[in-house]
């Protein structure tokens, strides 16, 4: 890569959460000028009355109660996330002096603002919002996903666990793709696959994922920068999945020892 694409600003825009801080980290190590645009987390309600209108609100509260045990996990899997970061040396925690802008929405004004302004060579987006049409319309740069499934088979929620619990272990991974104005719909970029480690769960796989994708998004980032944007077709249906049930969830737990 070149000394200009080095150190062509890099902007990511998420949500947050230890799992996403580990990326950020791989690529603030790669690269000079890194900023994180860190947007406030969409309303839970909001986001499940969005929801209900297109499944219903029997599997959306069945949802709930994963979400609830999903959170629990996480409180009492804090050992077991310890045991991951450490085996993988990861760094889950904004590092010192790392660029920050907080805005309400990756939709805001203030975003688009603050990304017109900094002329990034390229936006990773890694557990945000959706960006609307206009938004990404307002982005003079190539917009790119890491999404913590192998897509576009398990586009959505949770891919690591649906690819468990439908005997397909082998797509036990993440993508990297393009973004366009559907849900993880754009041109794949990069797979990465790997195996759940023991005691993994729901709780821990994205932090599993995010621990063998490290380098490649790091490795995307830097071709779209070098202007080496090389999109494939994975040949893999396509499908959409959400939380599952908590009655489903238990069932599936109990039955075959996918939590």
């Amino acid at each position: 890569m070149n000394e200009a694409a080095d150190t062509a600003p890099v902007v990511v825009v998420t949500e947050g959460g230890d799992h996403i801080w580990a990326i950020v980290n791989a690529i603030a190590d790669r690269f000079t000028n890194v900023t994180v645009i860190l947007e406030t987390p969409i309303s839970k309600w909001s986001l499940l009355k969005r929801r209900a209108v297109r499944q219903g609100w029997v599997s959306v509260f069945g949802q709930i109660g994963t979400m609830l045990l999903v959170r629990l996990g996480k409180r009492f899997g804090t050992a077991h996330a310890e045991e991951i970061a450490t085996e993988y040396n990861l760094k889950t925690q904004p590092k010192p002096g790392q660029d920050i802008v907080h805005v309400p929405s990756a939709n805001a004004p203030e975003a688009i603002k603050a990304i017109t302004d900094i002329k990034p060579g390229v936006v990773l987006l890694a557990g945000c919002r959706v960006l609307t049409s206009e938004t990404l319309a307002s982005i003079p740069c190539p917009v790119i996903n890491y999404h913590a499934g192998i897509n576009p088979k398990y586009r959505g929620m949770n891919g690591a666990y649906w690819a468990l619990v439908n005997n397909d272990v082998e797509n036990f991974g993440t993508t990297v793709h393009l973004v366009d104005a559907g849900v993880d719909t754009g041109a794949v970029l990069r797979h990465t696959r790997g195996k759940p480690g023991r005691g993994d769960t729901i709780s821990s796989y994205p932090l599993r994922q995010a621990a063998i994708s490290r380098d490649a998004c790091v490795d995307v980032v830097e071709k779209v920068l070098a202007g080496r944007i090389d999109p494939f077709d994975p040949g893999l249906p396509s499908q959409i999945w959400f939380h599952p049930t908590v009655w489903s969830y238990v069932w599936t737990g109990i039955r075959r020892g996918i939590w």
